[in-house]
C-alpha cells in the first residue's frame, strides 16, 4: 500500500517524492489505527481472519483499479533523479541499498527499543500478556491495541518503499494473502516475544530460500518441517531458545552469610 500511494502521488505530480514518501506514511498509519479501533475489538482467530480480509479488499480494489495502479500488470514507480539529495544512482546500487536497508531495520529496532522502555510499552505489554486483568487496574485496552496495530502498519509501509525503492515496481501481489502468511511465519520462526526474534526469522527465511532452493524445488516444504519443529519444541521460536541458553550458561549468585548466621 505504501509502494502504490508513492507511486500514485508521483505519478500525478502532486508533489515532491520526499513528500509522497511522508504522506503515504503518515495515510497508511492513520488509516490502519481507524481500522484497529474496530478489528481488535474481535479476538482470537477473528482478528487474524477479519485482518486478511481487509487485505484481500485492498488487494482485489488493486487488481481491478487497471486506470490508477495499473490493474494485474503493477505499477512502475518513476522516481526522481535525486531522492532526500541522494543521487537515485548510486542510491540503487546493490551495495548501496543493501546497506540502506539494513541501516533502517537497525534503526527501527532502536526505535521500537526505546518505544518498548516507556510508559507506553508497558501498558501494550500488560495487555498483551493478560488484558482482563489490565483492565482491572484501570487500563484502558482499546486505543493501546489500536496504536500497536498503526504501529505495525507504519514499519509495514516502511518496508514496502524500500521494496519499492529496490525495484521500481509494485504489484497486486504485494498486498495478497500468501505474504501476510510468510511474515507471520517469519515471525514464529524467529520468535514473536522478542523484538529481535521476527527480524532474526526473516534472515532464516531468505538464507534458506537462497541456500535450499538452489538444491530443491519443494524448499517450502523443507522450511514449513523447520517450523514446524520450532512450534513444538520451541514456541517462543529461535530468540526464545538463544535467550533460554544464555540464561542457562549465567553463574548461579552464591549467597554469602555472616559469620554466626
Amino acid at each position: 500500500a505504501a509502494g502504490y500511494g508513492v507511486g500514485i502521488l508521483l505519478q500525478l505530480q502532486a508533489m515532491p517524492a520526499e513528500a509522497a514518501i511522508a504522506v503515504a506514511l503518515v495515510g497508511i498509519t492513520a488509516v490502519a489505527f481507524l481500522m484497529g479501533l474496530v478489528i481488535v475489538r474481535v479476538p482470537g482467530v477473528a482478528f487474524g481472519m477479519l485482518t486478511l480480509a481487509v487485505g484481500q479488499m485492498f488487494y482485489l480494489t488493486a487488481s481491478r483499479s487497471r486506470g490508477l495502479t495499473g490493474g494485474a500488470d503493477g505499477m512502475n514507480i518513476e522516481w526522481p533523479a535525486t531522492l532526500f539529495g541522494l543521487p537515485m544512482s548510486e542510491l540503487l546500487k546493490s551495495s548501496h541499498i543493501f546497506l540502506l536497508c539494513w541501516t533502517v531495520l537497525v534503526l527501527v529496532l532502536l526505535a521500537l527499543a526505546l518505544l518498548l522502555r516507556s510508559r507506553f510499552g508497558s501498558i501494550t505489554e500488560a495487555v498483551r500478556d493478560n488484558e482482563e486483568r489490565a483492565r482491572f487496574i484501570g487500563i484502558r485496552t482499546l486505543v493501546p491495541r489500536a496504536a500497536v496495530y498503526a504501529l505495525s502498519a507504519l514499519v509495514t509501509g516502511v518496508a514496502g518503499l524500500l521494496s519499492a525503492l529496490n525495484t521500481g515496481f509494485v504489484s497486486p501481489e504485494n498486498l495478497h494473502w500468501s505474504l501476510s502468511g510468510v511474515a507471520l511465519m517469519m515471525a514464529v520462526v524467529g520468535g514473536y516475544k522478542a523484538l529481535w526474534g521476527p527480524a532474526l526469522g526473516a534472515v532464516i527465511y531468505f538464507l534458506a530460500k537462497d541456500i535450499l532452493g538452489d538444491y530443491a524445488n519443494h524448499w517450502m516444504a523443507i522450511f514449513g518441517v523447520a517450523l514446524i519443529t520450532v512450534i513444538v519444541f520451541s514456541p517462543t521460536g529461535i530468540a526464545g531458545a538463544l535467550g533460554r541458553l544464555v540464561r542457562g550458561k549465567k553463574p548461579t549468585p552464591v549467597l554469602r552469610t555472616a559469620p554466626g548466621h
